[in-house]
């Protein structure tokens, strides 16, 4: 039974992989920086699709103590770890990197970067270890040298991911681990939404682009999740956003009629 280990996973993205996975049949340990975020998404899960193969281990990733104890918790509760993803990160709202106060730099680098070296270097030890593991980074916005104004940190991480990435398929080549990224594309999660927290009308404007490129996490996470277990090469990008893609989103964009922000019925409020 495949094991997987997501950080950053009580909402968002990885929480959709979490539970693409488990329905996979999976053993699966999610993780976020305190009890009381783990908690209700280790319960939420567990109703899905019970407790027997899931565990939430709290942890904050740029703690490199914590980080270790979430890969010993995993370990010790399913055995060897197959599948390790770096998926924890943190954005910030859409300001020059002048403007951003010094405690909102600090902690998306610590989050994001450190955060990242961290999973990177527990993960590959114990891969190594125990003789075999594939290794993920989720890449975003940057990664690819992309500019957007007000998002020169969050790019700046990622760009630096994308790097670590390439850097880790070098070290390892010759040995039993494979490292490899994950490209989810836009998804509609807090993480991309909350960078607007400021900017109310931005948000409104940003949406025409978001309607036409992104998707909901129940529609990326189960594809990426198969593609993930498919997949057995290192130095692959699992990319749900193709270029092709692209084109075809906005040809057919005068035609569609999407709307990722609608309220269910059954969701509206009184």
């Amino acid at each position: 039974m495949t094991q997987v280990v997501i950080t950053g996973s009580t909402r968002g993205i990885g929480f959709g992989l979490a539970d693409a996975f488990l329905a996979r049949g999976c053993q699966v340990t999610i993780n976020g920086r305190t009890a009381e975020s783990v908690a209700p998404a280790t319960a939420a899960l567990a109703h899905k699709h019970g407790p027997q193969r899931l565990l939430g281990q709290p942890g904050r990733v740029e703690n490199l103590a914590e980080v270790e104890a979430l890969w010993a918790a995993a370990q010790e509760r399913f055995g060897p770890i197959d599948i390790w993803i770096n998926n924890a990160g943190i954005a910030h709202t859409v300001k020059p990197i002048w403007e951003l106060p010094p405690d909102t730099v600090a902690a998306l680098v610590q989050a994001n970067t450190l955060g990242a070296l961290y999973g990177a270097r527990v993960a590959v030890r114990g891969m190594l270890a125990q003789g075999h593991g594939h290794f993920y980074n989720m890449e975003g916005f940057g990664s690819n040298g992309s500019y957007r104004y007000g998002q020169s940190l969050y790019g700046m991480s990622k760009y630096a991911l994308h790097y670590l990435t390439q850097a880790l398929v070098m070290e390892t080549k010759g040995t039993p681990v494979k490292v490899s990224a994950i490209s989810p594309g836009m998804v509609i999660t807090d993480l991309l939404t909350g960078a607007f927290d400021d900017d109310p009308a931005g948000l409104e404007s940003a949406k025409r682009i978001f309607n036409i490129l992104a998707d909901k996490t129940e529609t990326v996470s189960p594809w990426l999740a198969d593609k993930i277990l498919a997949n057995d090469r290192t130095g692959s990008t699992i990319n749900w956003l193709t270029r092709r893609k692209i084109l075809w989103r906005f040809l057919s964009a005068p035609f569609s009629k999407r709307d990722l922000f609608a309220v269910p019925a059954g969701d509206a409020q009184p």
